[in-house]
């Protein structure tokens, strides 16, 4: 991939990246909040805001997907030095998100489901210390950590996603007469 071609992914990819995070940011910090004050019971915004957050975990996998693409060319590069270089410390950042939108997709958020499913009434209204509102709550909390340290993942990696160094072209050996 040339550097020009690079720099464009990078570009890409950094959207990618900032507009996942505003998009969780703005549920995260504005929108989930006002949902479970303004509507009239806690289970229904909590539906709402699972299904949201659905959403948002299939967007994130996107997202960080297209940020892989800035990674694929530069990483044989850098595996070819000794010492561990920004791309490698990028990638290692990558594979986390990666992890995260993982178990977050296939495992937390099913589990959500099953725990509201098996319950079939408001989470609040089972008392604390009954074992599905336990689990729920284990769920949720993960879930939740889950979502924002992908966010943190996002901003980071779209903020330096143009800084790592371009691929270059080994010189051609000038053959000898």
């Amino acid at each position: 991939m040339t550097p020009k071609a690079l720099r464009r992914v990078d570009l890409l990819s950094r959207m990618a990246l900032l507009l996942w995070a505003g998009a969780a940011l703005g549920f995260g910090i504005a929108m989930a909040p006002l949902l479970f004050r303004e509507l009239p019971s806690r289970d229904v915004a909590g539906r709402i805001a699972g299904l949201v957050v659905e959403r948002l975990d299939w967007a994130a996998w996107l997202a960080f997907a297209l940020a892989g693409l800035s990674w694929v060319g530069r990483w044989m590069a850098e595996m070819e030095k000794d010492t561990i270089g920004p791309i490698q410390l990028w990638s290692a950042a990558l594979l986390v998100a990666l992890l995260a939108c993982l178990a977050s997709s296939f495992i937390v958020t099913p589990k959500v489901r099953d725990i509201r499913a098996r319950i079939n009434a408001p989470v609040e209204s089972l008392a604390q210390d009954h074992p599905d509102r336990v689990r729920y709550n284990k769920a949720h909390g993960a879930s939740r950590n889950l979502f924002f340290l992908r966010i943190l993942l996002a901003l980071g990696l779209g903020a330096t996603v143009g800084l790592m160094p371009l691929v270059e072209k080994k010189p051609e050996p000038v053959p000898e007469a």
